[in-house]
């Protein structure tokens, strides 16, 4: 049985490419939502978040081989519990991850390191600000921009109760509330800034699946600058950005596995 670390449509189509291959899989989520997008696909699947120390258990408890770190390019925390476990459980962990966007620095594209710099450059620029880049790091932009003169923050993520529980607690007001769940293509993004007259777009950079290109191709094309958090920096060890690379790790780590 093979571990896979998933909840994106590509780490979902990545299990069942290793399905058919010929292993049994186990997938596990943090949603609901990712939760019901496995089951529809018949795909075993446990929800919720796992520390190290739960992943190594449940390693040990299945006799899991190998660990398939699937998960989105912005879920750091994940990925280092799943290397953390896989290293306690002495197993193989192999990483995939969907190829980054070439992104040409320019007058209306800046790239930073991360959130905190985001949220910098923003209260710098003010306006009518776009943030498209999820609930878990809202508190970051909140606390520089809510209230901030001349700015308004208008917040784009899943409707879910809980991220509209977030956004009353953090100050942002329901008609700064986008609840929508993506992907979204280039027109639907243009009305979107178009309604809002956005003014500056903020988004991750986390690749073509993550529709990251129709978001700047829309401000671009509106003239609107955007900003474009980079990925985190992780040393993976075993990466790959193809379905097939990850196959054939398998197949090897498994054939070793059998021959020792």
């Amino acid at each position: 049985m093979i571990l896979v670390l998933a909840g994106t449509s590509d780490a979902r189509e990545l299990a069942l490419r290793i399905r058919a291959a010929g292993y049994e899989v186990l997938t596990t989520v943090v949603t609901e939502s990712a939760a019901k997008s496995m089951e529809a696909e018949g795909l075993p699947v446990l929800t919720g978040r796992l520390t190290a120390e739960d992943m190594n258990q449940l390693i040990r408890d299945k006799g899991i081989p190998l660990v398939v770190d699937a998960t989105h390019p912005f879920a750091e925390e994940a990925s280092k519990n799943a290397m953390s476990a896989a290293k306690l459980a002495e197993v193989p962990y192999v990483r995939f991850e969907r190829q980054s966007l070439t992104i040409e620095q320019g007058a209306l594209i800046t790239t930073v390191d991360d959130y905190k710099q985001a949220a910098e450059l923003a209260a710098d620029k003010r306006g009518n600000i776009m943030l498209t880049t999820g609930s878990k790091t809202l508190k970051i932009f909140a606390d520089r921009l809510v209230g901030l003169p001349d700015t308004r923050l208008i917040a784009r993520m899943l409707p879910r109760q809980d991220n509209m529980e977030k956004c009353e607690e953090l100050g942002i007001e329901q008609k700064n509330i986008i609840a929508m769940q993506g992907p979204f293509s280039k027109e639907l993004n243009k009305a979107l800034y178009d309604h809002y007259k956005v003014t500056l777009m903020i988004t991750k950079e986390s690749g073509k699946v993550g529709a990251v290109d129709e978001k700047l191709e829309a401000a671009l094309e509106m003239g609107i600058p955007s900003i474009v958090i980079g990925r985190p920096e992780l040393e993976y060890g075993t990466l790959y950005s193809e379905f097939e690379g990850v196959i054939q790790f398998i197949n090897d780590s498994i054939q070793i596995h059998k021959e020792a």
